[in-house]
């Protein structure tokens, strides 16, 4: 039986045992509740917590007030978009976000479309990028909600955040971005950046499912409410009992990023290559979605001329890849992403996603590439 090759690391990555053994301590003897303050218990679990929101807020030049635990990137994305719209800007502005998003922020839209925000769709081009020029004349006409995506987390390309948020602060606007799939791999300076919200998971960074974080900028935080009823824990922005085993496993996935962030990404560089190489050397009529320089490194997502991907899939029950996002996987429908981009039907049926992880091998990249080819 072939060993079992996994590159769907975009979807999820299993969590690094050094930040488990941090975590393990919050499950077991430090477990206490960290809003209760009367005693020790509660007040090493807050202690814990604090520390985490520390190291999550220094990975983006954030201050820790800035930063409000969530269960993850979409709570994040949903608390953002929905609390802005509503609470900061009112239905007086424009919610301005990208064809190719993430489905949790097209469907918060979706439900602001529903309570009378007018929302603007930006279209991309067939590498996978807006047209920045059609967003400065959008802003140009009303203030906006501007959410848009750093890397993509089907095809992986980089939209161009600093430009978006340099025209976001020069027509007076808010900024949110969702960094989930970035994260791991690029430097994020929310002040040199011009981002008023920033959403992240732990889960693709290495720490543990369950936990992610909002950043919000102090400057409209206090104008935002929840989307849950509650105690008023974070700040009054996220009410619910922390954990603090979660919340330490995305604090140090953050510090670990700070520390090693470089290797890493050199790393996916290498691996990247090796990809491109063995698929040029192979006899595979292969296409590549997306820019290929504008692009997260752990990231390529093709197409094989003639071949159907869920098909390319039962041939090769050992390796684990993607034929659209992991949270959609369960449906039949195209890719939006791919149709976005207005690849044609047999080009997006053939396309999948191969997504390298800090420990991949040339040597199971290599195996994929056979794998491929004897298919």
């Amino acid at each position: 039986m072939s060993k079992k090759i996994y590159l769907d690391y975009q979807a999820t990555t299993p969590v690094d045992p050094k930040i488990l053994e941090k975590m393990i301590p919050y499950f077991t003897e430090n477990f206490g509740n960290p809003h209760s303050n009367n005693h020790q218990f509660g007040r090493s679990a807050n202690s814990a917590v604090e520390n985490a929101r520390e190291n999550v807020a220094n990975l983006i030049n954030a201050e820790p007030s800035e930063i409000v635990f969530t269960s993850g990137a979409t709570e994040s994305n949903n608390l953002a978009i929905k609390s802005i719209a509503r609470y900061h800007l009112g239905k007086d502005c424009q919610i301005i976000t990208c064809k190719t998003e993430h489905k949790c922020v097209l469907e918060s839209c979706h439900e602001l479309e529903t309570d009378g925000f007018k929302v603007t769709y930006l279209d991309v081009d067939e590498d996978g990028l807006i047209n920045l020029e059609e967003l400065e004349n959008l802003l140009k006409q009303k203030k906006a909600l501007v959410s848009i995506m750093h890397a993509n987390n089907e095809i992986g390309v980089l939209q161009p955040i600093k430009e978006i948020g340099e025209l976001c602060k020069k027509y007076n606007s808010i900024f949110h971005s969702d960094v989930a799939q970035s994260i791991g791999t690029q430097t994020i300076d929310v002040s040199d950046l011009n981002i008023d919200a920033l959403s992240i998971s732990a889960h693709k960074i290495y720490g543990p499912k369950g936990i992610g974080a909002l950043f919000v900028s102090n400057s409209i935080k206090n104008t935002l409410r929840p989307l849950m009823s509650g105690g008023g824990q974070e700040m009054g922005l996220r009410s619910g009992t922390q954990s603090p085993a979660l919340c330490v496993g995305l604090g140090e996935a953050c510090k670990d990023l700070v520390e090693n962030i470089e290797k890493y990404t050199n790393h996916f560089e290498e691996i990247k290559s090796t990809l491109l190489s063995n698929l040029d050397n192979s006899n595979l009529d292969y296409v590549i979605n997306g820019n290929i320089k504008q692009r997260i490194p752990n990231n390529l997502n093709i197409a094989i001329k003639g071949k159907v991907a869920e098909q390319l899939f039962n041939f090769m029950p050992h390796i684990a890849l993607s034929s659209g996002s992991a949270c959609t996987s369960g449906t039949i429908e195209r890719s939006h992403v791919l149709s976005a981009m207005k690849l044609d039907d047999e080009r997006i049926d053939g396309s999948f996603r191969i997504s390298a992880g800090r420990n991949t091998s040339k040597e199971e990249i290599k195996e994929l590439v056979k794998s491929l080819n004897n298919e």
